[in-house]
């Protein structure tokens, strides 16, 4: 089996909690692990302690190689409501080099499985979201279908995110949600993105508790993006 090239979903200090590490300590961590290329997708201000316009609006200037790490500058941006309105306004979200878009709560309540879905099919109508991150929380039960088919049609990749697979993870038993996710997946051959969620330098590039499911769904290699970062960018540049 081929070995992970980058993980795109990870967060520093900027993020607010969870983490006391910088983006240097990040990818310091990134280099150990023999991963060519770290995404960093810190909160937006929406969240408590999230980050300000002004980390996002810096993160043009900020270094694109560090340890001989290629680095990609993002936002872990909050979905507010059913609506899809996000946290960070498309001015912001144009000079990032991609955006994944969330819900969280209390940021946004629960509702019914045609508001959860429409909150993401909304969102992903935004021309700079390129990712839906962790939409297998069982607090916010969504349409699988119409979540992935959404997904192909506005060139969106849905994650598997292994913070919530995690035995102490806060967003519940989602075993059953992501098989849904992969299992759709590969029936319509879409890909797929693997997902640490790691906040600070612990799990960046681990994605065991996602792996598992991939053997057990028996989903494709070639449709998890994270074996080629060549793939990951042709992805992100095409409109």
């Amino acid at each position: 089996m081929s070995s992970f090239e980058f993980d795109l979903h990870t967060h520093t200090i900027a993020s607010g909690h969870g983490s006391s590490s910088t983006i240097t300590d990040m990818a310091k961590a990134a280099a150990n692990k023999n991963l060519k290329t770290l995404g960093i997708s810190d909160h937006g201000p929406a969240t408590l302690g999230g980050g300000r316009l002004s980390y996002f609006r810096n993160l043009a200037y900020a270094p694109r190689t560090r340890l001989g790490v290629n680095m990609l500058y993002g936002a872990e941006v909050n979905i507010l409501n059913t609506s899809g309105k996000l946290d960070l306004d498309d001015e912001v979200l144009k000079k990032l080099d991609y955006v994944i878009a969330s819900i969280h709560s209390p940021i946004l309540k629960p509702g019914t499985i045609c508001e959860n879905t429409n909150a993401y099919v909304e969102a992903m109508k935004n021309p700079f979201v390129r990712i839906i991150g962790h939409c297998d929380d069982v607090k916010f039960p969504v349409d699988y279908v119409a979540i992935v088919k959404a997904a192909m049609e506005y060139h969106v990749l849905l994650e598997i995110n292994n913070s919530s697979l995690s035995p102490d993870g806060y967003r519940g038993d989602t075993r059953f949600n992501d098989l849904m996710i992969l299992n759709l997946c590969k029936h319509f051959h879409y890909p797929v993105l693997l997902s640490s969620d790691s906040h600070g330098t612990s799990h960046i590039g681990d994605f065991g508790y996602a792996m598992e499911l991939v053997k057990l769904a028996t989903f494709p290699e070639e449709l998890i993006l994270n074996y080629s970062t060549d793939s990951l960018l042709r992805f992100l540049q095409t409109t």
